[in-house]
């Protein structure tokens, strides 16, 4: 059975060209792929992965609001007792906030440039299958 992914894009970013490559390059890994959509808060984007089911959760932010959307998301999973969903995130965030980002929950934050195939190999690594 194929992992579970959400791809989403928390805040007033309206750019999702990267995200839907990032979709594309998961669902042809072999996952399957949800993908929520423009401007979603933290809590519409952890309401989504617990009516989708799914084991992992796809930030992507590039209006510079990561510091405060992708720990929102982490917050809000412990907030509904949920510690099994996966969450990364990506987009224009520098070294030092990546950091912090991890310190805060996050599994991985991947950049610009990041190939593909390397995103979905650590996907395949650290998001555990379904059973």
């Amino acid at each position: 059975m194929p992992r579970r992914i959400l791809i989403a894009k928390p805040g007033l970013d309206g750019h999702d060209r990267g995200a839907k490559v990032i979709a594309r390059a998961l669902r042809d890994a072999g996952n399957e792929v949800i993908y929520s959509g423009l401007f979603q808060t933290p809590e519409q984007i952890v309401e989504t992965a617990i009516q989708e089911d799914v084991d992992a959760i796809g930030l992507s932010v590039l209006s510079g609001a990561h510091m405060t959307l992708f720990p929102r998301v982490v917050e809000s999973l412990r907030e509904r007792d949920i510690d099994d969903i996966v969450v990364f995130g990506g987009g224009i965030i520098p070294d030092d906030d990546i950091v912090a980002l991890t310190e805060a929950g996050l599994a991985a934050i991947f950049t610009p440039g990041a190939p593909l195939g390397a995103i979905t190999e650590w996907v395949d690594e650290h998001v555990p299958d379904r059973v």
